[in-house]
């Protein structure tokens, strides 16, 4: 009864606090902009179950694609039993789905080999990282915490698998030694040879009990804290992939989208009879007044789906790896862009927690993401293209390059002499309209 009642404090404390980040992190992405994504529902549904569901992004790279999908079927699958451990758990009982027979050993049995596809991902993802060292995972961004972060959830999802294996080698000889509580029922074509391996039948009874109960407990104790990981580390991704997914942008990669005040301002310029358009009036977001703004100068004047993006990264670089700017010695990584923002937008979010309100702390994303590395991106969408789940780096980058030139005429030469030639000559050409056509004339 003392374990039961454990157990459910310690459920009910891990769901709460679970519950209470998540709603942090949902109020973080509603920091930014308003913008109406609910079109063409049909086709969003179909890239979802395409792109987040059948991994076709991730097979791009076969061994990369296979490891992962073992690891994603692993972890949906046999966290299946996490239900049945919970019940175990809050009503004393032991494997309560066995009145399934034959199909409750067909699970336990595949729980098992799946258990053993994803220790065997985990240890080709950590080689991949310290022995091969790819490069795209060992580039400036990935320097400290980033790292360690991928190889904590690595390490942790091993140590997972094990706990589960033993949990099951120590239940399926205490089944077999007819100990009292535990139910004949499962499959164990793994635990079994684990069993048979390190001789556990030599041991006794009580000795058995006390190896499946704290494996038992540690599997699901872990389970919990790893639940709670999950929102502060880029895993994740595994709850928003999915929406990401649903939500991501379905135009062609390369069209940007125009902004309604300029469009009115072109309007009323072409068409005196037209009225400029009235500034749109301040937003209030957590307690304070942001100004309507042409481009991004913080994360409040991004959209919610690029915010959504930033949460939504795990980091993987296939975006880096793909950019043409990247790989020609330029600082540019999209990976980091959307790195930055996320950090950005979980310094803004703590600044809120403490203060109750937001007040401005005197950086934006401006003080993270340099000039250099907007100015680098050729707006080519190699890295939307190679995003597993449709994340937009270049959204991200043009709003903060509209904010440098249209409100702190800020750019490049080449582009201030082109903007110069628009503004005079109606073409980007360094002659007037009478002239253009000089070029058909004989020399």
């Amino acid at each position: 009864m003392i374990a039961q009642v454990v157990f459910g404090i310690l459920l009910i404390a891990a769901i709460a606090l679970f519950a209470r980040n998540l709603g942090r992190i949902g109020r973080n992405i509603h920091l930014g902009k308003p913008q109406a994504i609910n079109d063409r529902k049909a086709e969003r549904w179909s890239t979802m179950a395409r792109v987040a569901l059948g991994q076709s992004k991730m097979v791009v790279r076969p061994v990369a694609g296979i490891m992962h999908i073992l690891i994603y079927a692993g972890f949906i699958i046999i966290n299946l039993e996490v239900l049945e451990i919970i019940i175990d758990g809050l009503f004393g009982t032991h494997r309560i789905g066995a009145f399934l027979g034959g199909f409750y050993d067909f699970l336990i049995g595949s729980f098992e080999i799946l258990a053993i596809g994803v220790l065997l991902a985990c240890i080709v993802f950590i080689a991949r990282r310290a022995i091969i060292q790819l490069p795209r995972f060992h580039k400036p961004e990935m320097k400290g915490w980033p790292s360690k972060d991928a190889m904590i959830i690595l390490v942790t999802e091993i140590v997972l698998m094990c706990a589960f294996l033993t949990m099951n080698a120590a239940d399926f000889v205490l089944q077999g030694l007819g100990a009292e509580h535990y139910t004949q029922a499962g499959s164990f074509p793994v635990s079994a040879a684990i069993a048979s391996t390190l001789n556990l039948s030599n041991l006794q009874p009580s000795t058995l009990i006390t190896l499946e109960r704290t494996a038992w407990w540690f599997h699901i104790i872990g389970i919990l804290a790893f639940l709670n990981y999950l929102v502060v580390s880029k895993h994740l991704h595994i709850l928003l992939a999915f929406p990401n997914v649903w939500y991501s942008k379905l135009q062609p990669r390369t069209e940007f989208a125009n902004m309604p005040r300029i469009t009115g301002e072109v309007k009323s310029m072409i068409d005196p009879s037209v009225p400029p358009p009235d500034p749109a009036p301040a937003r209030t977001v957590a307690g304070a007044e942001v100004p309507e703004r042409f481009g991004a100068k913080d994360i409040f004047d991004l959209s919610w789906k690029s915010l959504m993006d930033a949460y939504s990264c795990t980091e993987c670089g296939r975006c880096t790896s793909e950019c043409p700017a990247n790989l020609t010695g330029k600082l540019l990584s999209p990976r980091k862009i959307m790195m930055d923002t996320r950090d950005r937008l979980e310094e803004v979010g703590k600044a809120i927690d403490a203060k109750g309100k937001w007040e401005d702390d005197g950086q934006s994303l401006h003080s993270r993401i340099s000039e250099e590395e907007l100015w680098a991106c050729t707006t080519c969408n190699a890295c939307t293209q190679a995003c597993p789940v449709n994340i937009d780096p270049v959204s991200i980058i043009m709003e903060m390059r509209r904010y440098k030139v249209m409100e702190e005429s800020s750019t490049r030469p080449a582009l201030t002499s082109m903007f110069n030639n628009v503004e005079n000559n109606g073409a980007p050409w360094a002659f007037g309209a009478d002239r253009r056509m000089e070029w058909t004339q004989d020399a």
